[in-house]
């Protein structure tokens, strides 16, 4: 698959900032997310905390920071998982957005960005329709000339999933901008589980944190034993989508939230699709199994990693002014 021109120059990290490790490790780096914090102090000084009603009782909650006089839209940014509206991908691209003169909408599923008393049941990457009901029931609210929807990782996974339905939701979505999405959890497992081992390590420590608080507030729902019986990433998801999610079997939960097949054949909005051939936790060969259709478009560079595209040493990330060109193309 050859990369698609994009609007704004191809991403070119320095000789430093090459490694797919390096990117992804340092786009995380606690550092690095308190310097985006200050680069983001417009945006978190506008943000005011919402509720969102999903429909069926399921309520999430958002940030909105509305400009102070016109606003050019709305871009809706959703995280990756065990990620929150925090993320500095979301503090990066959002602060870049917000000041451009844009309103942003931060969104946590369900469980994330310590929401855990808020619904009863667990969060799983299958909860499609309440995100599909969060997003129309932030554009109800929050109308605007143009909506963009915007996901990181899983939450890029999320972003094209509900561009599929939002026909049929009545959402009118101007464009939809994917970064590093999930495209079949099955390959995404394997890369976790084979590859360096602190990505793994990562997301088990942090599942098993958000668990344990999750059990916290509902003690009379969740006992969860201790966690630490389960070493892999594999197990411990097999144990909770059949457990708690209602899943016959880990393939059948797996296989739920895949975006590759025929997934996205039904895919009506203008859609942007930015990924890295070293991603270390989304296998490129994946790209080639997506459904073709005139609306998507998909950008692959050599590197950035996952999630980070950093183009300097002052960890500046390319995407930022990727995605603000792709919307303001839209406009």
């Amino acid at each position: 698959m050859q990369p698609t021109p994009h609007v704004v120059s191809a991403f070119r990290p320095p000789v430093g900032l090459r490694h797919r490790h390096v990117q992804s490790l340092l786009g995380g780096w606690p550092f690095r997310k308190r310097w985006l914090g200050r680069q983001a102090s417009g945006l978190l000084a506008a943000a005011r905390d919402e509720i969102v009603d999903c429909g069926a009782g399921v309520r999430l909650l958002g940030h909105y920071s509305p400009q102070a006089s016109r606003t050019r839209g709305l871009v809706i940014l959703l995280h990756g998982w065990e990620g929150s509206a925090a993320a500095s991908y979301v503090l990066s691209t959002g602060g870049r957005l917000y000041d451009a003169g844009f309103d942003v909408f931060r969104l946590n599923f369900r469980d994330h960005g310590e929401t855990f008393a808020l619904n009863r049941e667990l969060f799983h990457s299958c909860r499609i329709e309440e995100v599909v009901g969060a997003v129309k029931r932030i554009t109800t609210v929050h109308p605007a000339t143009r909506t963009f929807l915007v996901g990181h990782s899983l939450g890029g996974n999320f972003a094209l999933r509900v561009a599929v339905r939002a026909s049929a939701a009545a959402i009118d979505l101007a464009r939809v901008v994917a970064i590093c999405p999930v495209l079949r959890p099955h390959s995404t497992m394997r890369a976790l589980e084979e590859g360096l081992w602190i990505y793994r390590r990562y997301f088990l420590r942090r599942w098993r944190r958000s668990l344990k608080a999750k059990a916290a507030c509902f003690p009379d729902l969740y006992d969860f034993g201790d966690l630490r019986r389960f070493t892999t990433l594999t197990a411990t998801t097999e144990f909770f989508a059949t457990r708690y999610a209602g899943f016959p079997d880990l393939d059948s939960y797996l296989s739920g939230y895949a975006i590759t097949g025929n997934a996205l054949a039904n895919l009506s909005v203008p859609t942007r699709l930015i990924a890295a051939a070293d991603d270390p936790v989304i296998p490129i060969e994946d790209l080639a199994d997506l459904a073709v259709t005139q609306a998507l478009t998909i950008d692959v560079f050599p590197q950035g990693g996952h999630c980070a595209f950093l183009e300097s040493y002052r960890l500046r990330s390319w995407l930022d002014r990727a995605v603000l060109a792709e919307i303001e193309g839209a406009l």
